[in-house]
């Protein structure tokens, strides 16, 4: 089942940037009519944070192509901003790749099937979903979003990175963060070479680290 979030007449029109997807983990068959996941759901650093709380971290990108710097935006997206910090805080963004770049639109990472090593606890983890929260927020250039199937609320690690704004994504996708720095490291990884894409050598995400927010964090351009 492909997924596609682009109207026809939108599409006819701006062929060159396709909607972000989620990408299934390696060898997870797709399924109709998939039920919401019921395993026991183990606890995680930031599950009873309110949003106050949430809104005071920031996650740090250490990638091989240098440093992204992201403030979240849980007034929008309260359990997207949650699921991010959780996955950061675990280590289960570390090792993963930056596996799917669209030229001037996207840079996408968080499936975790690219990680060095895919732990049974991982495995599950990327099974579990979170609801849809589409938003008042724009999808401008540099605005951190959650990539998702065409089933509701199927939204689970992958999030993407604009480097171009995309209105036709107002709405209908979670925009959850904001590049505060880095951006010229996104443009980097959605520059290289690459073919369908994907890239030919992807980049890996070293390391994802929740730290404080700074109090006078600006966006990057």
């Amino acid at each position: 089942m492909h997924a596609l979030f682009v109207s026809t007449a939108w599409a006819q029109q701006q062929s060159a940037a396709p909607s972000p997807t989620a990408t299934p983990v390696a060898g997870e068959p797709r399924k109709s009519n998939q039920r919401p996941a019921t395993e026991t759901k183990n606890a995680e650093p930031f599950d009873r944070m309110i949003v106050k709380e949430l809104a005071a971290q920031c996650v740090k990108l250490e990638t091989e192509a240098g440093i992204i710097e992201i403030e979240l935006l849980p007034e929008a997206a309260p359990e997207s901003v949650r699921n991010f910090l959780n996955l950061a805080a675990i280590g289960a963004f570390d090792t993963t790749t930056f596996s799917r770049v669209v030229k001037d639109f996207v840079v996408q990472g968080g499936n975790l099937s690219t990680r060095e090593k895919l732990t049974p606890e991982l495995t599950q983890r990327a099974r579990r979903t979170v609801p849809d929260e589409p938003n008042y927020v724009k999808h401008v250039r540099g605005i951190v979003s959650m990539a998702r199937p065409d089933t509701p609320n199927g939204a689970t690690t992958n999030f993407f990175i604009l480097v171009s704004d995309a209105p036709h994504l107002d709405g209908t996708f979670a925009a959850f963060g904001r590049v505060t720095s880095g951006m010229e490291v996104a443009d980097a990884i959605n520059r290289a070479p690459g073919e369908n894409e994907k890239p030919a050598k992807p980049v890996r995400l070293l390391r994802a680290l929740v730290t404080p927010c700074a109090s006078d964090v600006k966006p990057s351009n």
